[in-house]
């Protein structure tokens, strides 16, 4: 297949680029490095089916030839970012699902949504199902990510009632694995970075509330099972198991050996107090489950943060 990947080289979108080129794909890579960086695909440039594009796909969207598949994955995705960009992300959200959308209807090609656990926001019902509709302060801090992913999901389906649009949509929850940037504000590469300098590791809170934390390889099996049918979803893509914050926080001080110890911070605005998916469906009509447990997720990603920053003891 001929796959578009927008904000291909962000985290997820890097890996799913590298994935679609393992398997055989021609892949164009889409990104205006606005968080992503040239660094996530540079092993992918020499490979003959891959392109790296600078673009921003709240501008437009133009790639000439065939194209089968869209994977729609450029948006700023963790709070540090979002807050600091919020205008960027509800345009990424709207204008560049607009134009995500636009493309695929042209190319008469399926495309997927990575949408968000977020549209859930601070949770009523727990664990979370596809079926249930959320809880989301528009006018919060966090309302700039959350809303722009409700608002892509709701275009996404005028799009495929409308036009006919082959269209899939995914919620993913909490992913981590190599790649994720040191300073990116989410609390694995926090815990993990503070952890191998040194540092307090800080936690939000008490730290009781809960995430359920998926390794990447195993988000991104999903995304092509996802993107090879055709259910429309939203299916939620995660780890059905949660772990607190806290727990999470002396995990991954004990597997880096560190000395660090454990400091409280205030809590964000509007942080959820629970996220765990029900994935139920996921298993249905995907046959999917996470394969990687999270002690050996931990394991590669600080492996790779030791490997690439310098400022990582050995």
């Amino acid at each position: 297949m001929r796959v578009v990947v927008t904000g291909g080289a962000g985290f997820l979108g890097s890996h799913l680029c590298e994935a679609l080129v393992g398997r055989g794909d021609e892949v164009v890579c889409l990104d205006n490095f606005l968080t992503g960086a040239p660094a996530n695909v540079s092993h992918l440039v020499e490979e003959p089916g891959f392109k790296l594009i600078r673009s921003d796909v709240t501008d437009f969207v133009h790639v000439g030839g065939k194209v089968d598949l869209v994977l729609h994955f450029a948006s700023p995705a963790s709070p540090i970012d979002y807050l600091k960009l919020p205008i960027e992300t509800l345009k990424v959200g709207s204008i560049g699902t607009l134009h995500a959308l636009g493309l695929a209807r042209d190319k008469s090609a399926r495309i997927v949504l990575a949408s968000t656990s977020e549209v859930y926001g601070d949770p009523h019902v727990h664990p979370q199902p596809e079926t249930y509709w959320g809880h989301v302060n528009p006018v919060g801090p966090r309302g700039v990510y959350d809303e722009a992913k409700r608002f892509a999901e709701a275009l996404t389906l005028a799009y495929r009632n409308t036009h006919a649009v082959d269209t899939g949509i995914v919620r993913i929850f909490n992913t981590f694995g190599p790649r994720m940037r040191p300073n990116d504000g989410r609390a694995i590469p926090n815990f993990i970075r503070q952890s191998l300098a040194g540092e307090p590791v800080t936690v939000a809170g008490d730290g009781s509330q809960t995430r359920s934390i998926c390794y990447v390889d195993d988000l991104v099996d999903a995304i092509l099972s996802m993107a090879d049918g055709e259910h429309q979803g939203p299916i939620n893509i995660g780890n059905p198991h949660e772990i607190s914050m806290l727990d999470l926080a002396r995990k991954v001080i004990d597997l880096t050996g560190s000395a660090s110890r454990v400091a409280h911070i205030e809590r964000p605005v509007d942080d959820p107090t629970v996220r765990q998916p029900d994935t139920t469906l996921a298993r249905q009509v995907l046959g999917w489950e996470p394969k990687v447990e999270i002690d050996e997720g931990l394991a590669r990603t600080i492996a790779w943060f030791r490997e690439v920053h310098p400022w990582s003891p050995a």
